[in-house]
């Protein structure tokens, strides 16, 4: 699943250059480098054959080039071919790329201009910004949020021809963050070394295949303190203080984090019900029942903001706040007995 763009969705530009619409310039820009890498990527394979590359592709530089050089290269006839192809990539580097406005008041219609813009954005208020959306494509590629990456992984197997239950989904997203590139590679792997037939990923296949523990991990965990499990709990902490390479206390401790604060927020949805609080925290209706829920319904409130506060607490104890030396796996312990006591 692509985070909301500017303009066009990462799907809709993939369906349209596969249907041959294509346009005279796409500006891909934005925080996250997977969905630009990903569809300039496509829409070369897509323009040119590849014996078409030799004479048609340019790949230029920003920290190494100018808008003038990008201008002379755009103007450029093809050779054999019905487009050319000018990748622009690191736009973030060229100085004077407002300059190229000029070249799309008169565009070469054969040519397809591809900018990569990455870990900024062109300002919408100038002149580039407006003459991309008035002739061609501007694509804003902006990170997903972390309680959207279970679907992006559901997604990714789907079109890979394999479904994917939620817990595994979740096991991937917290295991790998939210680093779409290492996150799509770290599929890809599973997907290659998954044995032939199969057609679902599980918690145990991702578990035998990625070495993530399917029953301590920090989803495990949140689930655990969701139901006030002391027992499941206390078996965590002593797996992670066991297997300090298993274990991130700064991970662990946002993912709490996040999970609680969810679980703040939910108390203030409008209706009680799966549904709602899904649609008010947006997050599916599994999140909501397999934990959120059920942890609203055995916390208080005020309880809920304690507990965030001491997570607070406890990230700056283990960066060593106050002369704090306690070790990571006690500082867990510790607080988890605050959270269930």
């Amino acid at each position: 699943m692509a985070a909301k763009a500017a303009g066009p969705s990462y799907e809709e530009i993939i369906r349209d250059v596969r249907a041959g619409n294509l346009s005279p310039i796409y500006y891909l820009m934005g925080e996250e480098d997977y969905y630009i890498d990903r569809l300039s990527d496509f829409i070369v394979k897509s323009v040119l054959k590849e014996e078409e590359r030799d004479f048609n592709l340019d790949v230029i530089y920003g920290g190494e080039t100018n808008a003038n050089q990008v201008i002379l290269f755009a103007q450029g006839l093809p050779m054999m071919a019905k487009y050319r192809v000018v990748l622009l990539r690191e736009a973030q580097n060229m100085n004077d790329r407002e300059n190229l406005a000029s070249y799309l008041a008169h565009y070469n219609p054969s040519t397809v201009l591809v900018v990569c813009h990455k870990h900024g954005k062109l300002d919408a208020r100038k002149e580039l910004a407006k003459e991309v959306k008035r002739v061609g494509v501007l694509f804003e590629s902006k990170r997903l949020a972390d309680y959207q990456l279970p679907g992006f992984v559901t997604s990714y197997f789907k079109r890979n021809s394999m479904d994917c239950e939620p817990a595994a989904a979740q096991m991937l997203s917290e295991y790998v963050g939210s680093d779409l590139n290492r996150l799509s590679s770290e599929m890809d792997k599973l997907l290659l070394a998954t044995p032939q037939g199969t057609t679902r990923v599980t918690p145990a296949l991702v578990e035998e295949q990625t070495g993530i523990s399917k029953d301590y991990n920090n989803f495990e965990l949140q689930n655990a303190l969701a139901a006030r499990d002391v027992l499941k709990a206390n078996r965590i902490v002593k797996y992670y203080d066991s297997n300090p390479r298993s274990f991130a206390l700064p991970l662990t401790l946002a993912s709490l984090f996040g999970f609680f604060s969810d679980v703040m927020q939910s108390y203030y949805a409008p209706s009680r019900d799966e549904a709602s609080v899904a649609a008010w925290l947006g997050k599916s209706t599994w999140q909501i029942r397999q934990a959120i829920l059920p942890a609203s319904q055995r916390y208080k409130a005020v309880k809920v903001m304690q507990i965030l506060a001491e997570i607070r607490r406890t990230d700056a104890r283990g960066k060593g706040v106050g002369g704090d030396r306690t070790s990571p796996g006690d500082l867990l312990r510790e607080l988890v007995f605050f959270i269930l006591h």
